[in-house]
């Protein structure tokens, strides 16, 4: 069972306020921030549900490579939501939302690229 990720991102403001948004509907908010201060180094923001930040974005600068993150939606209607708040904090898409029956007849999911190019996809495996 995994704990928590992280993964670093180019221009830390501006990605923290697009997860910000982007990951809200999901029932993710900031659930916390390291300073560089604290630290010795760049920043962190770590977001989560329930006040375990799981999902952490880190001020080191951008990947040579984009990473993909699909995070688990109660429901369809999460996931359109998730796709929605992702694209009006400037994502862009990389798959509307919809069924993926390839992967199984349920699999509801939706793909955005963060600021920095990463697959950021909600996903819901219970029927519609």
């Amino acid at each position: 069972m995994i704990d928590h990720f992280g993964f670093s991102v180019s221009d830390y403001p501006r990605a923290k306020a697009f997860y910000t948004r982007a990951l809200a509907p999901l029932g993710y908010s900031l659930v916390m921030e390291v300073t560089q201060e604290q630290t010795g180094r760049d920043p962190a923001a770590g977001f989560g549900a329930n006040g375990k930040p799981d999902f952490w974005i880190g001020g080191e600068g951008g990947l040579n490579k984009p990473v993909h993150v699909a995070i688990l939606a109660k429901d369809r209607s999460a996931v359109n939501a998730f796709y929605e708040a992702a694209i009006a904090a400037g994502g862009r898409d990389n798959g509307a939302p919809g069924l993926r029956a390839h992967y199984h007849p349920d699999y509801y999911g939706a793909f955005v690229l963060d600021p920095d190019g990463h697959n950021i996809e909600a996903v819901c495996h219970a029927p519609g």
